[in-house]
């Protein structure tokens, strides 16, 4: 009995979405106003905590002056400010907070564009596998003839 079995190779590509994404001028104006509502974000939070620090400091500078009620009722004030600067903190720079919806909002349809070009160049060239050098993969080796992240940086400047 004689076994016989088709073995055709494997296609494969890897792009650099990084590469690709700095090479473009939308994502880098994207970029820059990520950056620049972070900056402004965390002044607004900066100035929060000065004022905090400058609570923490008067209470500290009139305790001996102040009777316990009031000693209680600013240091109850400190404890809310704190939490404030907390909630504020996470609202803007969490996990779900307001700097990840402003970059889904800037910068993924961007990262579409690159998803739908390496799509197309896949389909086309009949690629079995394509994947991101800059991503978490672990690509341990790669020959650079197998880089097609030029030809989707070319069919996104179509597009």
């Amino acid at each position: 009995m004689v076994l016989s079995t088709a073995v055709s190779a494997q296609r494969w590509a890897y792009v650099d979405t990084e590469y690709i994404l700095q090479k473009l001028p939308k994502y880098r104006e994207a970029q820059s106003e990520l950056d620049r509502i972070a900056r402004n974000w965390q002044q607004e939070i900066d100035a929060e905590i000065r004022e905090l620090e400058k609570m923490k400091i008067s209470l500290e500078n009139e305790r001996v002056l102040l009777t316990d009620d009031l000693i209680e009722e600013r240091e109850n004030a400190i404890s809310e400010k704190t939490s404030e600067i907390e909630k504020l903190q996470i609202k803007r720079f969490g996990a779900e907070g307001d700097l990840i919806s402003q970059r889904k909002q800037l910068v993924k349809p961007i990262q579409d564009q690159v998803f739908n070009a390496v799509q197309e160049i896949a389909k086309k060239r009949r690629y079995d596998a394509v994947f991101d050098k800059s991503s978490d993969l672990i690509m341990l080796y790669y020959n650079k003839k197998y880089d097609i992240s030029d030809k989707v940086l070319a069919k996104i400047k179509d597009m």
